[in-house]
């Protein structure tokens, strides 16, 4: 199972600034496939039909620009679970997400070790937990 990301570039979600924020997030963050929307298509210049990359661990994510608006965003009912390495990581990674984006929940120990809660610039949701034998 790969999660799929819709982005929407008429609310200024681009799919190149996403894959450019996760692949950076990660030490073996890096993009494997990327397919633009062909002339014609209705989608803006530079628009990606369908990227493949991966963010850690091998974790992989599919994204893509959708041509037509939709009613729906991103819902933070739905996220993407990391679980750092350590503290350092943890803190690293919440902070680049945080840029433009939202505390859902800061980081902080809720009784279950650390522990943080972001929506990211794109509306992606992401909870940031520490390795158990790390914490």
């Amino acid at each position: 199972m790969i999660p799929f990301l819709t982005l929407q570039p008429s609310r200024g979600q681009h799919a190149a600034d996403a894959i450019a924020l996760y692949t950076s997030l990660f030490e073996d963050g890096r993009e494997l496939s990327r397919e633009p929307w062909p002339e014609g298509s209705g989608a803006p210049e530079g628009a990606v039909q369908l990227a493949e990359i991966e963010v850690g661990a091998g974790q992989r994510l599919r994204l893509s620009d959708s041509p037509i608006e939709h009613a729906w965003d991103m819902s933070p009912g739905v996220s993407l679970w990391v679980d750092c390495a350590d503290q350092a990581e943890q803190e690293r990674v919440f902070a680049a997400l945080l840029e433009g984006g939202t505390a859902m929940m800061p980081l902080d120990d809720y009784g279950f070790g650390p522990f943080g809660w972001v929506q990211d610039r794109f509306g992606v949701s992401w909870q940031l937990g520490v390795a158990a034998d790390d914490q």
